[in-house]
């Protein structure tokens, strides 16, 4: 078990990613002591220069799919690619990160007695015939699609970690995180708020799969790193799983006009076709969050993509002349 000196010592796995880099912000910010891992598969120093000469920050380069050996208090597995284009650049090891990486971070939390915070995701719900998504719906996932190997891997961590909770009595909290975007997203990660983004500030046409009537739920980081804190905080005979997000509604095609706007952009939409299992509707039932961790989201669309914007305007040196 690791040595507590009264201070809680943190390991994220995944560190260096979008999400993870905001997680370590927000830990050290609350007094933790953090380890960040990360193999740069998709995370970038450059989401975590700013923590490198914190003195209660460690950084340690190590792929999750091979077992580490670190004391730590409290674990937070958001190791994986989330984007397509990332993790279906190489499916076998975006399986073997999702499987091989939870029976590594399990053994760890259990050799530790230390609680294990998953951050599983919507798409364990495929292409949803229930709307929005409860925690209690099972999903329609196709097992063989090109999309398979993070959705079903995603929802073999999940069983995992349920089964060390029953047979080890691990202490375990579960996330199923929606769409969640802002700074530090990849400018190339293939999801519709950074490709929205990038193309306007270099008004470029506006690239939209299907009709754009397909819908999405988008939240704000700083609100989905806050319900994550809250989660892991509940007694330890609450596990979830516990969907974070936005339930607020909106389409593709209104979010690329409202970011050509937001962006004084001259970009034009066009439209190409949908990709395999790209589902329709993604909304999250957040009862059960609002209920057990006193969580709603609350920055709106409209101030979030600001934020996300100015980002993407400083990472791509400043906007485009018109056409």
């Amino acid at each position: 078990m690791a040595v507590n000196l009264g201070r809680k010592r943190v390991l994220v796995t995944g560190g260096a990613g979008f999400l993870g880099s905001h997680l370590c912000d927000r830990l050290l910010a609350d007094d933790y002591e953090v380890l960040c891992i990360d193999n740069f598969y998709t995370g970038t120093r450059h989401n975590i220069r700013h923590l490198l000469g914190h003195p209660r920050f460690e950084m340690l380069r190590h792929d999750i799919t091979f077992p580490l050996y670190v004391e730590v208090d409290e674990i937070y597995n958001f190791a994986c690619p989330a984007s397509p284009v990332h993790y279906q650049f190489d499916p076998v090891q975006t399986t073997k990160t999702n499987v091989h990486g939870a029976i590594n971070a399990l053994g760890l939390a259990k050799r530790l007695n230390a609680k294990i915070f998953q951050a599983s995701t919507s798409e364990v719900y495929g292409d949803p015939v229930v709307h929005p998504q409860p925690e209690s719906y099972c999903g329609n996932v196709n097992p063989v699609g090109f999309r398979s190997c993070y959705d079903e891997g995603k929802r073999c961590a999940e069983t995992l970690f349920f089964d060390y909770y029953r047979q080890h009595q691990l202490r375990i909290k579960v996330a199923r995180i929606f769409n969640t975007y802002g700074p530090r997203m990849h400018a190339n990660d293939g999801r519709v708020v950074s490709n929205f983004v990038t193309q306007a500030l270099r008004n470029e046409d506006i690239t939209i799969y299907g009709d754009g009537g397909q819908t999405r739920s988008f939240c704000y980081v700083s609100d989905l790193i806050e319900a994550c804190v809250a989660l892991m905080a509940t007694a330890d005979t609450f596990t979830g799983p516990v969907n974070l997000g936005n339930p607020s509604e909106t389409t593709v095609r209104i979010l690329a006009e409202t970011v050509v706007e937001l962006c004084g952009s001259r970009s034009k939409l066009v439209y190409k076709t949908l990709p395999s299992d790209d589902p329709l509707r993604r909304c999250p039932d957040i009862a059960l969050a609002r209920k057990t961790l006193n969580w709603r989201p609350t920055v709106t669309l409209e101030q979030g993509l600001r934020a996300t914007i100015d980002y993407f305007e400083e990472l791509l040196g400043g906007r485009s002349p018109a056409r």
